[in-house]
């Protein structure tokens, strides 16, 4: 069978941003050998990703698991072609991801003012205030790595409840400002449906253009992917994912993690929408993660099922 092609809404490609190092594996008691991320890093290139977050500078004291984060840059910064994010949630994160190089660095930005504070101890502006700082380090070093907030609970919030869209806006706009180059919208608690991320997705692009430029669906109640492919009409082309589901939110009781990197490039896939994904071998790296996080509460679908006839043999 001839894999479809996209239809005139949906693009022609679109990239699939790896966060199981660092969104997945911070949400986890154990952490992961070095060894074995290096090796993460390696297959997951090696299945054609090309942009992964690999970690995030955080106080190890807050984040052992993420402890390593500068090794794993040096290291993914020599795999070829390979796009290497970090988070940092202040300036002296950013310096960190600074000095190694990085090519992005994400801000997290949370439009509850009740999961700013929970989350990041600090109110929505002035994680913006922040990110000037973080602007103005960056053009001083005369470093190239770029800025991306990321506006969190952008659907709904656990704590807060209701979060209006025109604060989401605000709040975007006001990153911008402050000299983020892109931003990012994030359903970190899960209350995405389809018609809201198409509403909201279709104002932020109106409002920021192509500076929109990546989707973060968690897959808490089981909407994640058809979250996905309401903001994939929208024209947003970049998604984030976790390997196996792994990830969530630590005020997002119940969760069942981050949409699957595995179960997102056979949609898109299937939809004939490139990504440049070797399926298989994310279904073989899935494995051999999976060994190295037994017990652990893992997700997905497409590793128990496979891929179906028609689309193995296209």
């Amino acid at each position: 069978m001839e894999v479809t092609s996209a239809s005139p809404r949906l693009p022609r490609q679109a990239i699939v941003r790896e966060v199981g190092l660092r969104d997945g594996l911070q949400s986890i008691a154990r952490t992961l050998p070095t060894a074995q991320k290096l090796e993460w890093l390696r297959a997951a290139h090696a299945a054609g990703q090309r942009e992964i977050e690999v970690g995030s500078f955080v106080p190890a004291r807050l984040l052992p698991q993420l402890a390593d984060t500068a090794e794993l840059v040096a290291f993914a910064k020599t795999l070829p072609g390979l796009f290497v994010s970090v988070l940092v949630p202040n300036l002296k994160g950013a310096e960190k991801a600074l000095e190694t190089g990085a090519d992005l660095m994400i801000v997290p930005l949370s439009a509850s003012h009740a999961h700013s504070l929970a989350n990041l101890r600090k109110t929505p502006d002035e994680v913006v205030a922040e990110v000037a700082r973080i602007r103005a380090a960056r053009d001083a070093a005369g470093a190239k790595t770029l800025i991306e907030g990321g506006v969190g609970t952008a659907f709904g919030c656990t704590i807060q409840g209701e979060v209006a869209e025109s604060e989401v806006l605000r709040l975007m706009q006001a990153l911008l400002d402050a000299g983020a180059d892109h931003v990012s919208l994030a359903d970190t608690v899960g209350y995405a449906d389809p018609a809201m991320v198409a509403r909201l997705f279709e104002k932020a692009r109106h409002l920021v253009g192509d500076k929109l430029w990546c989707g973060h669906f968690h897959d808490t109640r089981g909407l994640g992917l058809a979250n996905v492919f309401a903001a994939l009409q929208t024209g947003v082309t970049r998604f984030d994912a976790c390997l196996a589901g792994i990830g969530g939110c630590p005020h997002a009781p119940g969760a069942s993690g981050n949409v699957s990197t595995e179960d997102l490039a056979y949609m898109l896939r299937s939809m004939g929408i490139e990504t440049g994904l070797d399926i298989a071998a994310l279904l073989a790296l899935r494995k051999q993660v999976a060994g190295w996080l037994e017990g652990e509460c893992l997700h997905g679908t497409l590793w128990q099922a496979g891929l179906p006839k028609t689309l193995a043999a296209a």
